[in-house]
């Protein structure tokens, strides 16, 4: 059936879109250049710089065909004024194409008064061309409407493709290495679909990647409505936009045009004569030049083809509203700057904005206009900086783009921008003693403005410039690291250079050897480690604490501190919770005093036993092979005796936790999880599958919690395993053959054997569902196992043996019995 339904959907496709219309919508053939002129109010302009026309425009019409042209075609301008009023018969002005004067001169056209649309038609001279034409279209002006409209959006969006692959072109010729980061960009000014695989390849390949099946990559421009907005609805167009992305009809490779397309090959295809058939032009200007393309060849035999070229409408300029990207001022002085800037692609696709300028003010109050045009490879307004002395404007100016778009004036996005001057820098005050001699550290400076800063060097002796690595994490910030493996304490001289500024700021800073600071040392009574807080802790070589010495052990550092932990091998039981004062010996032999504070001592426990109260259904016939081993088919009960304190307290908590902490639960003595058989004595009781689920396996630990939250330490407390429900073996009579052993979640085995030696295992596949497993004749009243949660651990099991001819007796009376209860 759904191969039926393609077939018919396809034959559909074929029916209602005219013979070749469908072949190529990849508008790759060059149709002659038709060169257009608009003049408004005495001011002329090429038609790549009109958006569009409005009445009393004079348009200089002169089509370029080559001297050897041998069709001679006829050229119609044609004007409408909607869809439901045909325009008048004088609306209609013809040129023929071969006529010296045309050649030559052009013609001169005015818009009249009340037109919407301007249409172009290039028809083969024939017999009554003119008049059929012009009937044509005032029959039936509706459809030469709707192509105008999609026409001309298509054009729109065939810039963009056009430029587009101009720039790629460009990039991928002069600066390959740069592709992938400016064609994103270009992308997603003009809103062109990138394929990201396509960096992926070699550099050579990835201009071929990134322009092949050109028609795919235009996107939808949100600011414009779109082409395929605009194809009519209903169950047809439905069904054109359906096949267009189905596998025969091309898996969308034409979603960019069919809309205008199938549209265009709908409506003229009910308009085509035995003389004339219609098919559509893009026109892409350049210039003064309207640059056609063709989806299909044209036919000079009956029906012959008449080009249809939609010129801009004639309707009021909607100039685009452009916005910038950010607040951020940028620095007019770096080399080619540019002004990002987001809103339409059609801003960077056409000539539409034209003549543009930045408007800044200089120090004395007088507007200075900087040229700028809109680049998509930069994304924004690229400006033209020669000629500027940054010394005639003051440090933080406002820059506003204008211009013309098309004939109307254009006022764009205000910029904040930042003009190069000498600044002052500081340190900041938290890295006032930052510097230290022997490593490299960070150093944070700030100033008025730090948008125009182009590097950051150390000045060595003999004025040697070292570059330094930076980065501005503020408008007015800059983070530079120092690196002063080979300085001397003392005074360190950085150059910061400038945009537009010849001389570098320079900046001086203190490098200083001492570098450990010291915070505090804590530490629990009774504790072999303390942990030590400060500064350059590497520097440490040992500390004692009221006649304790510890040594370092670990170093880390967190942000902008150090926090070293120390142990020891004495004993500090005999530590009294207190503030005191500990010694520490650098390494350099020099000393310092800190303030340590003595903790109370952490609730320490020790464990006393531990077993499982089990469910005798499953582990009654299993022999558990390890005591460490704690099932999952029952109830954990293990004692602990309290240390520190001497007894436990009412609010005291004992943790249970996985190794990798994935599942835990507290026992309390508050839900009874947790019961005091003695003042020092506490059973723990928690029922795995229900606290822990039924996926918890693996080794588990405890520890104890006071009542103020501090933790003890983990001990170990066994491995969790999980069991099956073993029902029975099921045997041959001879005992050379293979057994079968049935039950439930027999996936949580990982082998079977007969003896203990596992020397001919069954051995459980992954993923296993199954009730029974074959294995081999016991050999006595056990068989052996492993278990996935600990496979290292040899588990065995007594569960009955039946032979196979008294087990089938056996079902089959069952069965019998059923049979009479039944009845």
């Amino acid at each position: 059936m759904r191969v039926s339904i393609s077939f018919f959907a396809f034959l559909l496709f074929l029916v209602l879109v005219p013979a070749g219309i469908c072949q190529n919508l990849g508008f790759d053939l060059s149709g002659p250049p038709v060169d257009v002129k608009v003049e408004r109010d005495g001011k002329t302009l090429p038609i790549s710089e009109v958006p569009s026309l409005a009445p009393g425009d004079r348009l200089w019409v002169h089509p370029d065909f080559p001297d050897s042209q041998s069709v001679h075609y006829l050229l119609i301008v044609a004007f409408l004024r909607g869809s439901t009023n045909p325009p008048p018969a004088d609306w209609f002005t013809k040129a023929e194409t071969w006529d010296k004067n045309v050649r030559e001169e052009g013609i001169f056209v005015t818009v009249p008064p009340e037109a919407q649309q301007a249409m172009i038609f290039l028809a083969p001279q024939a017999t009554g061309d003119f008049s059929t034409l012009r009937s044509a279209v005032r029959g039936r002006p509706g459809a030469f409407v709707r192509s105008s409209q999609d026409l001309e959006q298509a054009s729109l969006d065939r810039a963009r493709l056009e430029r587009y692959l101009d720039e790629i072109k460009k990039i991928s010729d002069s600066s390959p290495k740069d592709l992938q980061q400016k064609s994103v960009v270009l992308a997603h000014n003009l809103k062109i679909k990138v394929d990201e695989k396509c960096f992926d390849k070699p550099l050579e390949q990835q201009y071929a990647c990134l322009t092949q099946n050109s028609d795919q990559l235009i996107l939808d421009d949100a600011n414009t409505q779109s082409m395929l907005a605009r194809v009519s609805n209903g169950a047809t167009a439905d069904l054109m936009n359906q096949i267009s992305y189905s596998r025969l009809g091309g898996g969308g490779a034409y979603s960019a045009y069919v809309g205008a397309i199938i549209d265009f090959g709908r409506i003229m295809g009910s308009l085509h004569t035995a003389a004339y058939q219609y098919i559509p032009a893009l026109a892409v200007p350049r210039d003064d030049s309207l640059r056609l393309r063709l989806n299909n060849p044209p036919s000079f035999r009956k029906p012959q083809s008449v080009l249809v070229v939609a010129l801009p409408a004639v309707q009021k300029t909607s100039v685009p509203a452009i916005h910038t990207t950010t607040e951020e001022p940028y620095c007019l002085a770096t080399p080619s700057p540019a002004l990002a800037a987001e809103g339409t692609p059609i801003l960077f696709a056409t000539r539409f904005a034209h003549d543009m300028f930045l408007r800044i003010d200089n120090a004395g109050g007088k507007k200075v206009e900087v040229p700028v045009v809109a680049d998509p490879v930069r994304g924004g307004f690229a400006v033209d900086t020669k000629g500027l002395h940054w010394g005639d404007f003051d440090a933080d100016v406002t820059g506003t783009i204008h211009g013309q778009w098309g004939f109307d004036v254009f006022e764009g996005p205000k910029f904040k921008l930042h003009i190069p001057h000498p600044e002052r820098w500081e340190v900041t005050a938290s890295d006032k003693t930052a510097l230290i001699v022997g490593r490299e550290d960070l150093l944070h400076i700030s100033a008025e403005s730090a948008s125009c800063v182009s590097g950051v060097a150390l000045l060595e002796d003999g004025g040697k410039q070292k570059p330094l690595t930076w980065k501005a994490t503020k408008p007015q910030a800059l983070e530079i690291k120092v690196p002063l493996d080979n300085q001397k304490p003392g005074s360190v001289t950085l150059a910061i250079s400038q945009h537009g500024l010849a001389k570098p700021d320079e900046i001086k800073a203190e490098s200083y050897a001492e570098a450990a600071q010291f915070d505090r040392f804590t530490l629990n009574a009774g504790d072999p480690k303390g942990t030590l807080e400060g500064k350059r802790l590497d520097e440490v070589k040992e500390l004692d604490l009221d006649g304790v010495r510890f040594v370092p052990a670990d170093l880390k550092r967190r942000s902008d501190h150090d926090e070293l932990t120390l142990t020891t091998q004495g004993n500090t039981d005999e530590l009294q919770q207190a503030q005191v004062s500990a010694k520490v010996l650098l390494h350099d032999g020099r000393e310092s005093k800190l303030p340590a504070t003595v903790l109370a001592p952490r609730p320490k426990v020790t464990l006393i036993s531990k077993g499982v109260q089990g469910d005798d259904a499953i582990t009654s016939a299993i022999q558990i092979g390890n005591d460490n081993e704690l099932p999952t088919a029952g109830r954990i009960v293990f004692s602990i005796k309290s240390v520190v304190p001497s007894a436990f307290a009412r609010n005291e908590v004992i943790q249970v936790s996985a190794v990798d902490n994935s599942f835990h639960a507290d026992l309390k003595m508050a839900d009874g999880s947790l019961v005091l058989q003695d003042p020092q004595t506490a059973l723990g009781m928690i029922d795995p599958a229900k606290a822990f689920g039924s996926s918890a396996f693996g080794p588990l630990r405890f520890r104890p919690i006071s009542a103020d939250g501090t933790a003890g330490d983990w001990q170990p407390l066994g491995t969790l395993v999980r069991l099956p429900s073993l029902k029975e073996i099921s045997c041959p009579p001879a005992t050379t053959k293979t057994c079968s052993l049935s039950g439930s979640n027999l996936f949580l085995l990982s082998a079977i054997s007969a003896d203990d030696s596992f020397d001919n295992p069954t051995i459980v596949p992954d993923g296993f569902t199954g009730t029974t497993l074959p294995i081999t004749h016991p050999t006595g009243k056990s068989f052996y196992f492993k278990l996935r949660d600990d496979p290292a651990v040899v588990q065995s099991a007594s569960i009955p043996t039946v032979r196979e001819s008294a087990a089938n007796k056996q079902r089959a009376s069952v069965a019998s019995e059923t049979d009479k209860a039944s009845q």
